[in-house]
Order: C-alpha cells, then structure tokens, then sequence
C-alpha cells in the first residue's frame, strides 16, 4: 500500500479501460489505486473517462472523473476545487494531458505551434499553480510532469511538440527549486517510444513502426506500464528525496 492514504489527481486519465490499450495516465491510476490511492482521473474524454471509473470502482476503488481541459485556468480552479471538497487535501499531481504535432519547422502552422505550447507547457503550468496551495497546506506533495525525449534530443520532426516537451523539462526544475521549501517535489519523466493509444496510429505503420525500434538499443517499445511504474515511484514516499529530476525511461534510446 505504497500510496495508502494519498489523494492523486492525473490529467488525460481517460484511457484507462481494463482489456484495452491505455495510456500513461490510465496505467498509473490503475497502479495508484492498488496502492491505496484516493483518485481524481480528469481528461476532455468525458465518456471513456465515465466508463474507466466505473471499471474502478465496481472493484472496490475510491476513485471520481471530473471533465478538465488543462489550457483553461477556470477549469483547473474548479477541479482541485472539487478534490479537496472530495477528499480534503491534494497529495499528487500527475500532469499529463498531452497531444502530438509531427511537424517540421517550416510545415508547422502558427494554431499547431500555440496548441502544442498550450496543452503541454501552459498546462503544465496552470496545474502546478493552482495544485502548490493546497498541497502546502497538507505539509507537502510531488508534481509529476510527463514530458518526453523529445523535451531532450531532436528528431525529424514534431517541431512544436519538442518545444513545449522541453520546456515541461525546465519548467519542473524551476518549480523544483522554488518549493523544495515546502516540501513539494516536482520531477519530469521522459518516455521513449511507447505504445499508447495517441501513438497507435504511427506505430500501426509497420515502416514508421520499424524506423523507432531500430534506434532503441533494446529493440522494442516500450509499455504504458513501464512508464506508469515511474509514476508511481515518484508519487510515493520512496522517492522523497527526489526534486527536480528526469526519469528517462526510454530503453537506452537517449543514451546513444
């Protein structure tokens, strides 16, 4: 029970239905919630939201969906707002609400550019904002920004993305930094390729596909699981001395 007692709110939570593909912040609530965890799931996927819940709560899990768009600064408002009315205090922030945009520099549009920055970087943001009063109040909490590789290295491609990736990078430091203080730990995690349901497209390609794993020394994708398990460390206590680190999860694509 490594998160028993701990309220955790995950943004783009939604794909997280037992017997389908999920994505990060599915995976980790799943894990979460085994652990113990009161859960908040947020994500503009109200239905498959609704229906992750229910999954969860028909075994026995304490858990709520609340419709959260991570660019508006209202919304955030109302849904820490909701879980502290809920639970009484906010332990755990996951913020990874997140969209793709494989783009070169020159094809990339000014709407692609500021959709990347405000879904990553903005939201980001708003939701370290609004989370830090609440969790001084509970004596502290960890913030975990899911950034990329692609907030470390370049590729050929996903111009706007790598941006907003890279400055989730900097952003968890700076945050890092300012409220160590307050016992509130931030740290980013960068994952690799990994297959989930927004890259399920791109990977289903066999070619593009193939092109990924030829540059992973571990000749593989990864899992949503894999990733979920790094969530999970950082939200519990055993990485209390953990600040403003990245946790590159990546099967050793970044280390070439």
């Amino acid at each position: 029970m490594r998160m028993k007692g701990k309220v955790a709110l995950i943004t783009g939570a939604a794909s997280g239905l037992q017997g389908e593909l999920m994505g990060f912040g599915g995976s980790s609530a799943w894990m979460m919630a085994k652990e113990g965890a009161k859960l908040v799931l947020t994500d503009i996927k109200e239905e498959v939201g609704v229906r992750t819940v229910a999954q969860m709560r028909e075994r026995g899990f304490d858990a709520i969906f609340m419709k959260l768009d991570v660019t508006n600064e209202n919304d955030w408002i109302n849904a820490i707002e909701q879980t502290v009315a809920q639970y009484g205090k906010l332990d755990v922030l996951v913020n990874n609400a997140g969209t793709g945009s494989p783009y070169t520099v020159e094809e990339t549009t000014e709407e692609e550019w500021d959709e990347q920055m405000d879904v990553h970087a903005k939201g980001t943001f708003l939701g370290t904002k609004h989370a830090i009063p609440e969790m001084r109040k509970s004596g502290g909490g960890s913030i975990i920004n899911i950034s990329s590789i692609n907030g470390l290295v370049g590729s050929p491609s996903s111009t706007a993305y790598h941006a907003a990736k890279g400055a989730v990078r900097l952003f968890t430091k700076a945050a890092a930094v300012q409220y160590a203080k307050d016992n509130i730990r931030v740290n980013s995690i960068h994952p690799g390729y990994v297959l989930t349901p927004l890259t399920l497209q791109s990977f289903s390609n066999d070619d593009e596909r193939q092109i990924r794993v030829n540059r992973v020394p571990m000749d593989r994708l990864g899992t949503a699981d894999e990733i979920g398990y790094g969530i999970l460390y950082l939200a519990s206590d055993e990485s209390s001395f953990v600040t403003g680190s990245e946790l590159v999860i990546d099967g050793g694509m970044t280390a070439q």
